[in-house]
């Protein structure tokens, strides 16, 4: 896990890059996490760190343990499919407000048009745009707690553990951030919903695939 340094507030942060650890198998069932060596890794303080845990327990991913941190929960292909699938549900819905809205996309489509020309996308920029229009879509969605919910499911990129299995992963996320984004700034609400469908399910494809059946 790399330090925090994105826009999300903290505790969303630290919750999101455990959560994608976990279910990337950076940590496995039983593992124990320590609190101030969490907060260390990434950069913060332990409120955060302590925070993040309360919500990630909350969610089945982490059982607590007084005065010892916490230890990792075992987690199967199901676990994985319900998360993805209420993403799918909450997320597309937001990306059909925002076309409904008239989100302005122009800064963010320039901003794809770029990385799409690049030979090799850094994982910097990527995880940087790839945050950022998610969050602009949330916002425009206009509704508080439908975005509070879509943060509380925020695990960040879902690429595989090889340089280029993340290439490919970021070269494909591109294309259908520029999917998504043509169909809101065209204002048509359904297909910006099928766009982030088809996105958010190759992300649950790319997990799903270090859970045997």
């Amino acid at each position: 896990m790399e330090h925090i340094k994105k826009s999300l507030p903290i505790r969303i942060e630290v919750a999101s890059k455990i959560r994608k650890a976990i279910f990337a198998r950076e940590y496995n069932a039983g593992d124990e996490l320590n609190l101030t060596a969490i907060a260390l890794i990434l950069g913060v303080s332990r409120t955060p760190v302590r925070e993040a845990f309360q919500s990630l327990a909350d969610e089945g991913l982490i059982t607590l343990r007084m005065n010892r941190g916490a230890v990792v929960n075992a987690i199967d292909r199901k676990f994985i499919r319900d998360n993805f699938e209420m993403r799918i549900l909450l997320e597309t819905e937001a990306a059909g407000r925002a076309a409904h809205n008239g989100m302005d996309t122009t800064d963010l489509l320039s901003r794809l048009e770029v990385m799409k020309g690049k030979s090799d996308i850094e994982r910097d920029d990527y995880e940087s745009l790839n945050e950022d229009i998610h969050m602009r879509i949330w916002d425009a969605s206009d509704n508080e707690k439908l975005k509070r919910y879509l943060m509380g499911l925020w695990n960040g990129p879902s690429t595989g553990h090889s340089v280029e299995e993340s290439s490919e992963h970021y070269r494909a996320s591109t294309l259908e951030h520029i999917d998504i984004l043509t169909a809101i700034a065209q204002q048509h609400p359904q297909q910006a919903r099928d766009a982030m469908t088809a996105h958010i399910t190759r992300s649950m494809i790319n997990i799903l695939r270090k859970y045997p059946e």
